[in-house]
């Protein structure tokens, strides 16, 4: 049914796939907690700075950016997660019909920890993205009331 030249080739490329996938993730959390830090000065005073300057394009140009970030963030991240969860379990499940439990143990923890590593970005950034839809929602709508 399957050509074993197909399938041996269909596994390296999957196995070859876990290095970049996990520094992926570590990228998505480097960049949730940097997006996260942006999010604290656009509360406190960023938004405010660009309503104050009745920049509409501006405002709506740096809003546009932020959320489609998060939303970058919201989507991506869960999927190298469940990548990340998925990859090992094939040699971990092989290695289990040898009787090899150590390789299974540490084939689950890596696919139970990208699991979380990936919600965890997610959430962040669902988060964000949610917030700033609300602030700068709000920002242009102060703006629009201010000039009518």
């Amino acid at each position: 049914m399957f050509s074993g030249i197909s399938l041996t080739l269909m596994h390296q490329i999957t196995a070859l796939l876990l290095q970049p996938v996990i520094w992926g993730l570590l990228f998505f959390v480097a960049l949730s907690v940097y997006e996260a830090g942006i999010s604290i000065g656009e509360r406190w005073g960023g938004i405010q700075r660009l309503t104050d300057a009745r920049d509409r394009h501006a405002l709506m140009r740096a809003g546009k950016r932020r959320i489609e970030r998060a939303d970058f963030i919201t989507r991506l991240a869960p999927m190298l997660g469940l990548m990340g969860t998925l990859i090992p379990l094939g040699p971990g499940l092989a290695a289990l019909g040898e009787g090899e439990l150590r390789v299974l143990t540490t084939a689950m923890t890596v696919a139970f920890d990208t699991t979380v590593i990936g919600l965890l970005s997610g959430m962040i950034g669902f988060v964000l993205g949610r917030l700033r839809r609300r602030w700068y929602d709000n920002a242009l709508t102060a703006l629009e009331s201010s000039h009518g």
